[in-house]
């Protein structure tokens, strides 16, 4: 058993794949690009694992599963006008990636969503299981003009999620 210290309260955790801080143990984060669970820049309290004696710190708990968040998107395609980007839209079907790349640029928006960009970004997928509704009421409103949508510019949109949903 492990204590978090927050800047406001205690609590105690049971479960060490979920522990925030910068420990994370090497066989829970086995095929994880992460080393870390660092709390996002954005958030009021940050998060600190200790060993408080009651566990020990080799002990191998078990894999860090992806849990799949249901994203309550109204609209599918997101637009932008920056004179950078060569597209004025696009579609991503999911906010986190379980691919683990470490050096991938889309981490740091799960700070946004008040997760880690370490394994949190890997482990805590947000999921649109209504895209294709979504992009099918889109295209069909008599003010949509059809135009390029890039696909997947955040994070790949091929998970390997997807065998389970």
């Amino acid at each position: 058993m492990r204590k978090e210290i927050h800047r406001h309260s205690t609590r105690t955790q049971t479960d060490a794949t979920e522990i925030a801080g910068n420990f994370v143990h090497p066989e829970a984060r086995r095929g994880r690009g992460a080393r870390s669970n660092e709390s996002g820049r954005y958030e009021a309290a940050s998060k600190t694992a200790f060993d408080d004696g009651w566990g020990h710190i080799d002990d191998e708990p078990p894999p860090l599963r992806t849990t799949l968040i249901r994203d309550a998107s109204r609209t599918i395609i997101a637009t932008n006008t920056s004179p950078d980007v060569p597209f004025s839209q696009s579609i991503n079907p999911y906010r986190g990636c379980e691919h683990g790349c470490i050096y991938c640029f889309a981490r740091p928006t799960h700070a946004y969503l008040g997760f880690s960009p370490g394994l949190d970004f890997e482990s805590k997928l947000l999921i649109k299981p209504d895209a294709a509704s979504l992009l099918t009421q889109t295209l069909r409103h008599p003010r949509y003009r059809p135009q390029v949508i890039a696909m997947g510019t955040n994070t790949d949109i091929y998970q390997p999620a997807d065998r389970t949903l």
